[in-house]
């Protein structure tokens, strides 16, 4: 993954004249660092989001900004402003091509200072399409929690876009030392959850089934214009509780993520999906939301 860009802006970035707001671009010699007493270091004191540019052009941009500031009140972490003018600023030092951009909020030192602001631009990982071409194989993790409770208990921060990503980073391992791309979590009852990153979906005739928000999973952009595009294409969407039987049982599944967009599953524990080839509608979908992200704002 190569750093298109990097600006940063507040009293806990340090480096190259970037100590205050207002924060310039850099090069790769000079980019912004944060401070190592930073809580974002220290515990994790952080909230994220990261998203797709088109051309450009940030896509959901507004959306991202709101989810981020959700999670930046689940965490009482106050966000410094200026956030939309640091992410365009970040893009055009990018050059205004296609590109990932993250969004990075951190709490600053405790007791001392405020919190600071990272845009960061990278390229796009030449695996995405090479994943959406033959599809993914994933593996069902147990989580062993009660996804019902765990909504239910806020200081738990389901649902959050903390950067306390370290669990959903050993589910991906394991999935893949049992040979698969990734996971699925699934909670105590065997209800569906979610990818470590994306959110899961599967056709059945003309219905899309995706799990529900009340589970406490992650309320993904992407899967929110989904359910907006479905329509449009002759789709229903049904969000609920469903188990590995209502998956398997599916004609087609896939993956939604705000980076890596629609990914087809053609296996999971082993059994094919479809008959282990990526599914139509997978493909229509991923058409559809290129064609929203290439239309006029």
């Amino acid at each position: 993954m190569a750093v298109l860009a990097v600006l940063a802006t507040g009293p806990g970035v340090v480096g190259a004249g970037l100590a205050g707001p207002g924060g310039a671009p850099v090069g790769v010699p000079s980019r912004p660092a944060l401070d190592p007493l930073d809580l974002a270091l220290v515990r994790g004191e952080a909230v994220f989001e990261a998203l797709r540019v088109f051309g450009g052009r940030p896509f959901r941009l507004e959306a991202h900004l709101d989810r981020l500031a959700a999670s930046a009140r689940a965490i009482d972490l106050p966000l410094p402003g200026g956030l939309e003018d640091l992410a365009a600023r970040a893009v055009a030092a990018a050059g205004g091509g296609d590109a990932v951009l993250r969004l990075i909020c951190t709490r600053g030192r405790e007791g001392d200072g405020g919190p600071a602001a990272f845009a960061i631009c990278t390229d796009i990982p030449a695996s995405f399409e090479q994943e959406r071409a033959r599809g993914l194989r994933l593996v069902l993790l147990t989580t062993a929690t009660d996804p019902l409770v765990r909504a239910a208990s806020p200081w738990l921060l389901a649902g959050v876009k903390t950067i306390s990503y370290a669990t959903n980073m050993a589910a991906q391992r394991t999935a893949r030392a049992r040979g698969a791309d990734d996971a699925v979590l699934v909670g105590l009852g065997g209800e569906l959850l979610e990818a470590p990153t994306a959110s899961l979906w599967w056709r059945t005739g003309q219905t899309l089934f995706t799990p529900s928000l009340d589970l406490g999973i992650l309320a993904g952009i992407t899967r929110a214009t989904l359910c907006d595009l479905a329509p449009t294409l002759g789709l229903k969407v049904l969000a609920g509780v469903y188990t590995a039987e209502d998956l398997l049982a599916a004609d087609e599944a896939f993956l939604s993520s705000s980076t890596r967009e629609i990914l087809p599953v053609v296996e999971v524990d082993a059994t094919p999906i479809a008959g282990g080839h990526p599914g139509p509608t997978a493909a229509t979908l991923q058409s559809a939301l290129r064609q929203l992200a290439a239309s006029p704002a």
